[in-house]
């Protein structure tokens, strides 16, 4: 009976045979060895060299070989975490990513800074990662999130309650702001900004898995969506609220030039842990 060491090894392997970076492939064969065994990872380090389970092969291999064909570990496992919480993921929304939670940071600090901050709307909402983590944390806030996917709502409502917040969070179907007539103090939002053109460019984990809606904003620049929510969100903003947004990689200048054509003013530019800008905090 092989050990658990020579079956990560294995795994190891597989995935760097397949392109993933060595890194990254032990990362992965350890989470999807956890997973089947419900261990942590103090049990992996303790007892790998023992003789595995004897139904580990047939259900460790089977994730194996989908993470071999580039399938990202969040969509295998069925959850990832952001801002310290764990969520209910499948194809039907994104992955939450660590630099997602730099607009969080965002609103969490205008809203304390203001005390009638009372609403947020949260747009293209996908799990609901962020709606809910500002849930927890701006407590005396009503959040509306809105999605156009029924299927991602149907994600967001599960983890909202999860996190014991489904009775704060109002989910709404829609194209981002068309059917909330709501005012709010914060309107947050990570839409879809990839330029269609890109898409060869993207790793497969992205490209084949993750949902082409949320993450494509259209050919030229890939900002078409948030142009839209720059000129649909001063009807559904209260006061001097503010628009935190996310973008991608190289499109700061053309936010700011698409936020000044639109009649907003960009006060704060966040950059992400490897300095490039990420988020933005308007206002009209």
């Amino acid at each position: 009976m092989a050990s658990l060491n020579q079956r990560l090894v294995e795994a190891r392997e597989a995935f760097t045979k397949a392109g993933i970076r060595p890194d990254e492939a032990a990362l992965d064969a350890e989470v999807l060895a956890r997973n089947v065994l419900k261990w942590d990872r103090a049990a992996v380090l303790t007892q790998g060299a023992e003789p595995t389970p004897a139904d580990f092969d047939d259900r460790y291999h089977p994730l194996v070989a989908r993470r071999a064909a580039r399938e990202p570990v969040a969509y295998i496992v069925g959850h990832k975490e952001f801002w310290g919480l764990e969520f209910e993921v499948n194809t039907d929304v994104l992955i939450p990513r660590p630099e997602t939670e730099i607009l969080v940071e965002e609103a969490i600090t205008w809203a304390r800074g203001h005390a009638n901050c009372r609403r947020v709307i949260d747009v293209c909402t996908g799990s609901g990662c962020i709606a809910i983590a500002l849930a927890l944390e701006v407590l005396e806030a009503e959040i509306i999130a809105t999605d156009s996917s029924a299927a991602a709502l149907a994600v967001a409502r599960r983890n909202a309650l999860r996190h014991g917040v489904d009775s704060r969070i109002t989910f709404t179907q829609t194209d981002l702001l068309e059917d909330v007539e709501e005012t709010a103090e914060v309107i947050v939002s990570n839409p879809p900004y990839v330029p269609h053109s890109d898409a060869e460019g993207l790793q497969p984990e992205v490209a084949i898995y993750e949902p082409a809606a949320a993450l494509y904003g259209g050919e030229g620049d890939g900002l078409d969506v948030v142009r839209r929510l720059l000129a649909a969100a001063p009807k559904n903003l209260a006061g001097e609220g503010h628009l935190v947004i996310e973008f991608g990689f190289g499109q700061d200048e053309q936010v700011h030039e698409a936020a000044r054509q639109a009649g907003w003013e960009v006060t704060r530019v966040r950059n992400d842990l490897q300095g490039i800008p990420r988020v933005a905090v308007l206002r009209r």
